[in-house]
């Protein structure tokens, strides 16, 4: 079943392009009910083309839809918000993607009341593998909840959590893409080193790392427990876990989760303060 409500994305780049393109293969919207908007002319015109959908480089056209998706960077949504408030309806439901912004720092923006949901996918997306959180603000209702999941289902899978966790879902998944590809990186390079070819070392990186997430995900194990699976006493596999827990990289990817974690956060409380 479709929703029968417009929506609009301001910021047409990948990941609203990922948006548009899951929820016209779902028919959860027909053509007529998605309008987007971005700053480059050649860029509407070529989702025009692609698509049929109605895009300009006018962001108050998609600011009065029923559903607004703000899919701007965190650094210029104070600017685009400046421009569209007033264009956005009171009875709206406003979903942002930007990473860091807090619920709070919109509805400072917004007209009294703006329902708003605060939204973390990340850029798996593209390939309709998207890992999503999703948060109310005070004002959304259930409802509001319902339409946010099936619009983030369309690329990937969602999870409803409260907005005091979504800083730690941008540092983990929102982020955590650059960790797996800096790990792809480095296992193809390892794999070249012991004498492959770039694109074989390559290809059983990804889909190792691509079997090993399904395993976990079909099965429900323990991460640990899968990891056992695999070694065996005196054998390869431990031998090869040992020299990682040698090099810490357990505890860097700690770090680098907590870092990126308090990044987003610094992020929003920058924006508030600015607002306040």
């Amino acid at each position: 079943m479709s929703i029968d409500k417009t929506i609009g994305f301001i910021g047409a780049g990948n990941m609203a392009e990922a948006m548009i393109r899951g929820l016209l293969r779902g028919g959860d919207f027909a053509i007529a009910q998605i309008a987007a908007s971005g700053p480059r002319e050649e860029r509407m015109r070529e989702l025009r083309d692609t698509y049929g959908i109605y895009a300009s480089t006018d962001n108050k056209v998609p600011a009065a839809s029923e559903i607004v998706v703000l899919s701007v960077k965190p650094q210029i949504l104070d600017r685009v918000l400046d421009e569209v408030a007033t264009a956005i309806s009171p009875e709206a439901l406003v979903i942002s993607i930007a990473a860091g912004i807090p619920v709070a720092a919109i509805q400072q923006r917004l007209a009294s009341g703006t329902r708003v949901v605060r939204a973390m996918p990340n850029t798996p997306a593209l390939v309709d593998a998207a890992a999503t959180a999703i948060a109310r603000g005070e004002y959304a209702r259930e409802s509001d909840l319902d339409d946010a999941k099936r619009i983030f289902d369309a690329i990937g899978m969602t999870v409803i959590l409260d907005e005091s966790q979504m800083d730690a879902v941008t540092g983990l998944s929102g982020s955590g893409p650059a960790y797996v590809f800096l790990i792809l990186e480095a296992l193809s390079d390892a794999g070249v080193k012991v004498g492959l070819s770039r694109r074989t070392a390559q290809l059983l990186a990804a889909q190792t790392v691509l079997g090993s997430a399904k395993l976990l995900l079909e099965t429900g194990e323990h991460p640990g427990r899968l990891k056992d699976m695999v070694t065996s006493p005196g054998g390869t596999a431990i031998t090869g876990l040992h020299t990682l827990e040698n090099g810490g990289v357990r505890t860097t990817l700690m770090n680098a989760v907590e870092a990126a974690t308090l990044r987003s956060r610094e992020l929003g409380e920058a924006l508030l303060k600015k607002n306040g």
